[in-house]
């Protein structure tokens, strides 16, 4: 067994049991107990477990749906890469529907500042970044904010969304699964991104490799919807063949 298939596994013991032990997943995998410590190590560095004594604890038991600063967070290095190459995607004076959420945010601060897009958004922060770029025409979707992302939701925004016809939306994602598509704990940001699915020409899904696999209540888009995903070289190349099979292409950076 590979090492990212051993930390697949580990993750999903952990998510089934709450919590997972050291000594427990040595007998299972049948690998020693440093094995074992140096996967927990690596899962914990990608923000999927909280290591604690004598083994580890999903993060989804500490804390249901992150905020966007603790987002921001983790694995801050992938998420500038996987930005930067989803910003070669982008057209330019295309017409660009950005998500809310810690990877889009930072592709919004790698954007050059003689870019010349339009760009809609149901982001706050990303808005507020935004703003002062004189080159962007920047619109609003409006609506209700949530204040654990930072994203407008509700009536107000699928409103705005189901008029707009734009060449490219970035979204972003709480799970990706082949059997599941895209998912998100939130049923109204999930109402949201489906509208923005459906507003795009063309679907470009910017994450970590650390959401794959995960699937959480709602789904908002499904993987043959998906034209690009965008994320990072530690995704398992099985798990990438899985995806690319379901529809889209897939890209590492």
């Amino acid at each position: 067994m590979y090492a990212a298939e051993r930390q697949q596994r580990i993750l999903a013991e952990a998510r089934r049991e709450g919590r997972v032990e050291v000594s427990a997943l040595s007998e299972l995998l049948g690998v020693t107990s440093e094995t074992v410590r140096r996967d927990l190590t690596a899962l914990e560095s990608r923000g999927a477990v909280r290591r604690v004594h004598g083994g580890a604890i999903p993060v989804e038991r500490l804390e249901l749906e992150p905020t966007l600063a603790t987002r921001s967070a983790r694995n801050a290095d992938v998420k500038r890469r996987v930005a930067a190459r989803v910003l070669e995607e982008l057209p330019p004076g295309g017409t660009i529907l950005l998500d809310a959420g810690s990877t889009t945010q930072t592709i919004v601060s790698q954007i050059p500042a003689d870019a010349d897009y339009t760009i809609i958004t149901n982001s706050i922060p990303a808005a507020a970044a935004l703003a002062g770029m004189p080159r962007i025409t920047l619109l609003m979707t409006g609506g209700r904010v949530r204040g654990v992302t930072g994203a407008a939701v509700g009536p107000w925004t699928t409103g705005a969304l189901d008029g707009l016809v734009v060449d490219v939306v970035v979204l972003g994602t709480n799970g990706l699964s082949v059997a599941r598509g895209l998912t998100t704990p939130d049923q109204v940001e999930a109402t949201a991104k489906r509208a923005m699915v459906h507003a795009a020409r063309r679907v470009i899904v910017a994450t970590d490799s650390s959401k794959a696999g995960d699937d959480h209540l709602h789904r908002f888009a499904t993987l043959d919807e998906v034209d690009l995903i965008v994320t990072d070289d530690e995704l398992p190349d099985e798990v990438a063949a899985e995806l690319r099979a379901a529809g889209p292409q897939v890209v590492t950076a």
